[in-house]
């Protein structure tokens, strides 16, 4: 989800809530600790350079249950990032407090903000030798009957 998208989500709301991919929500009582712009400048395992950018909410529970982020201070916080640390349209990714930081993509279910979850993968697939995924076959999809006779050549 890019940041143009969570401000317009925002201006629709009373509440913020964010869900965890799992289902459960982030307690009410969060704080954005962090709005950020990240630039990763890396090699991948074929030798390809590639720079990535996105834009980065860190979200944070304190014991100040009493807390609430209200959607417009939410805006408030993402419009003076934007300035000053001159941030364009990019995409967001979460950081929230799991066993270990969890980074997380941003989707929206027309109520809450939802975490979802991000895997790695190879971005140079066919330079570091991983073969193909070879296609699974089904047993319904084999014809049945006579097409595989001996010295047809099927087998």
């Amino acid at each position: 989800m890019k940041l143009s998208e969570i401000k317009s989500k925002l201006k629709q709301l009373d509440k913020i809530a964010f869900q965890l991919p799992n289902g459960e929500l982030v307690p009410s009582h969060f704080h954005v600790t962090e709005v950020g712009k990240i630039t990763k400048n890396f090699i991948d395992c074929g030798g390809t350079v590639r720079n990535e950018e996105v834009v980065n909410f860190q979200l944070w529970n304190a014991d100040d249950y009493d807390h609430r982020l209200h959607p417009e201070k939410l805006i408030h916080i993402i419009e003076l990032s934007e300035k000053v640390l001159k941030i364009e349209d990019l995409e967001v990714e979460v950081e929230y407090q799991a066993e270990t930081i969890g980074k997380f993509g941003l989707d929206f279910d027309g109520t809450n903000f939802l975490l979802t979850s991000k895997q790695t993968d190879c971005l140079a697939q066919d330079a570091c030798g991983i073969p193909a995924e070879k296609p699974k076959l089904q047993f319904s999809e084999i014809s049945s009957g006579d097409t595989c006779t001996p010295g047809s050549g099927c087998c």
